[in-house]
């Protein structure tokens, strides 16, 4: 999928290239870590056709191997699917990880930038203020992101139960993506006291250097003496790396309870440590536990999310086509006040100039008043055709 990413440098004139050549009216663009999508209102149809040759202009250099399986696994959504697709998508419910919130800012500033571009105008912005209202209330009125379910967010929380103080000294165990993540957990309330160890000296320092901590080659462990108040550890070895003899010497004659986050499969603890010493102790198997009874509760809100996601669709399609009507109704007080000038300069004219001042006054207000009665009464009938019907 990474392939048919665009990079920002060449988006804008991309998208304007394919909007002129396929008369697009509007389009705006979305690249997530799982999807690409193409949103647009277009007079034509959108199909497998249309794909190819709108892939074939972008100029993604693809062959024609691979444009033929990127087009056989695309989702073409239109008229009310594509205005669900969008909410769902927008709700996190098409997502890997249903509940996730980092969706909707992605949504929206892929939106804000290709209006600022000039590539959306007055029908996405109404597409975007429905999503963006939709996506506030699911995440507001269900549970459905409430609880988590990644194992480093539940690991921090779990660590937040120990009442740990920010000055607390940390050793992190591997620098691979779960410790740098929940070390910017760690970094984001105030911890700043870091040493890094990893087998690769180079991983461990790029992580110290962000975290303004020291970087230890693994072996370090046996001979490192400047104590610690928890350990976070998450390696790829198959054997324990705090074996009861580099917890000692870690400790080097401390006797107080620490606290040890162990997110490797299999752990890095050695299970004598746990006995032999009094440690708090957060392993991924318990986590993951609850991740699975996390994610099964935001399953079950998936029924409360659709409901609004439905009632905010038959919403949105009334306004939709009222919008329509005022659109198409908009030369109403043009041809109103052509009328007029017409009757008021020509078709009576000579009866008009021959009445006296008074008359004439008169005359202007009954046909202001007329004028504005003709203009606003067919608009209010029109909506009301289409909320009673």
């Amino acid at each position: 999928m990474g392939r048919l990413v665009i990079c920002q440098e060449n988006l804008t004139g991309k998208l304007q290239q394919v909007k002129t050549q396929f008369g697009i009216a509007e389009i705006f663009y979305l690249a997530t870590c799982n999807r690409v999508e193409f949103v647009m209102i277009t007079p034509q149809a959108v199909d497998k056709v249309f794909a190819k040759q709108f892939i074939g202009a972008l100029d993604m250099g693809l062959c024609p191997i691979s444009t033929g399986a990127f087009l056989d696994a695309a989702s073409i959504y239109e008229d009310t699917e594509a205005l669900e697709h969008l909410l769902r998508t927008s709700c996190s419910l098409e997502s890997l990880i249903v509940g996730e919130k980092e969706i909707l800012p992605q949504l929206r500033k892929a939106y804000e930038n290709c209006r600022e571009a000039g590539l959306t105008g007055d029908g996405l912005r109404m597409f975007m203020n429905c999503v963006v209202k939709t996506a506030k209330e699911v995440y507001t009125h269900t549970n459905i992101s409430k609880n988590p379910i990644s194992v480093v967010s539940l690991a921090y929380r779990k660590l937040k139960d120990y009442k740990l103080c920010s000055s607390d000294r940390v050793l992190i165990i591997g620098a691979g993506e779960t410790n740098r993540t929940i070390s910017k957990y760690l970094q984001k309330h105030k911890f700043s006291n870091f040493a890094v160890f990893n087998r690769t000296l180079s991983k461990a320092k790029t992580l110290a250097a962000d975290l303004h901590g020291e970087a230890f080659t693994l072996d370090a462990l046996k001979t490192y003496k400047k104590g610690f108040d928890v350990i976070i550890t998450c390696t790829s070895s198959t054997e324990p790396i705090i074996t009861p003899e580099i917890y000692t010497s870690l400790l080097n004659g401390d006797t107080s309870r620490k606290t040890i986050v162990d997110l490797a499969v299999p752990n890095d603890t050695a299970p004598e440590v746990l006995k032999k010493f009094p440690v708090s102790y957060i392993e991924v198997s318990s986590l993951n536990e609850v991740a699975k009874r996390n994610l099964q509760e935001r399953y079950e809100e998936l029924s409360h999310a659709e409901n609004i996601i439905s009632q905010n669709m038959d919403a949105f399609i009334l306004e939709l086509k009222q919008r329509r009507i005022e659109v198409a109704m908009r030369q109403v007080p043009e041809k109103i006040k052509e009328i007029r000038n017409m009757a008021l300069n020509s078709v009576f004219a000579e009866e008009v100039q021959g009445m006296d001042q008074q008359s004439r006054d008169v005359l202007e207000k009954v046909i202001n008043y007329m004028e504005k009665k003709y203009i606003s009464v067919p608009m209010i009938m029109a909506k009301d055709i289409l909320i009673n019907n």
